[in-house]
């Protein structure tokens, strides 16, 4: 340690982290917490998947279904004093509107909208009542920009963004900060089935600035910096982690 207040910009020591959603994405964001000398909860549905992340960071697995809404409420109170909360959770059903079942949709939207909110909700107020805490909710590039076969779910991940400000206005006076991450295409066990028809995974790779997909664990130097003291002034904001998706405007490059 040093007397130099930057030298410890992103340093979690000391902090409690509360990771929902300890598979894929989050098990990096577990891994990069812990280095950063944040203690980690790992909370999932699946308790395999929860105990495997928790085992990897020495720290503590916690099962739960973030659709049900009293058991949110319970974790909220029971896990105690929190100072990060990171949601990754979510879920795709890839068909266009025509075809979307009613199910189908309630599916979707109860996890990435429903539930997001139900999460917000319990463990912020949790934060605001001790005046202290970053929370990072998980959207996507979907939420901002979209193709065919993704309503539902780019339409959650907007609800997701909107929710985020609509959280970091109302808990901001508490000293409590909401930030999104936007993630582009990630290489996860959730993308298989792109990855498996080269046309489709190559198409990916090029819509971005970089020409490739992204690693999980590139996503976890986002959410480090926004649980840290080096966002002490960032909260209603959502950052692009999408290797410059958005920022491209289709594939073809013309002759300059």
């Amino acid at each position: 340690m040093t007397d130099n207040p930057y030298a410890n910009l992103f340093r979690l020591d000391g902090r409690r982290a509360v990771l929902i959603g300890a598979g894929g994405i989050g098990r990096e964001v577990a891994l990069a917490l812990a280095a950063h000398g944040a203690s980690v909860v790992a909370v999932d549905k699946d308790s395999d998947t929860a105990k495997d992340t928790a085992s990897a960071v020495d720290g503590e697995a916690v099962t739960l279904d973030i659709t049900d809404v009293e058991a949110v409420q319970r974790a909220a109170v029971d896990l105690g004093d929190i100072d990060v909360l990171v949601l990754t959770a979510a879920m795709n059903v890839r068909k266009r509107i025509l075809d979307y079942s009613v199910e189908e949709f309630d599916r979707v939207s109860g996890l990435n909208l429903k539930a997001t909110f139900t999460v917000l909700q319990a463990f912020g107020r949790e934060m605001v009542r001790r005046g202290t805490g970053s929370i990072v909710v998980f959207s996507s590039v979907r939420g901002f920009v979209v193709e065919p076969g993704q309503s539902v779910y780019a339409a959650t991940k907007a609800g997701a963004i909107q929710l985020v400000k609509a959280a970091a206005a109302e808990f901001g006076e508490a000293g409590v900060r909401v930030n999104a991450v936007a993630p582009g295409v990630v290489e996860t066990p959730l993308t298989t089935q792109i990855k498996a028809d080269k046309s489709w995974y190559d198409a990916y790779a090029t819509k971005g600035a970089l020409g490739r997909w992204s690693q999980p664990s590139e996503l976890a130097g986002a959410v480090v910096y926004l649980a840290s003291d080096a966002a002490s002034f960032v909260t209603g904001s959502t950052m692009m982690v999408d290797g410059g998706w958005t920022a491209v405007d289709g594939r073809f490059t013309p002759p300059t």
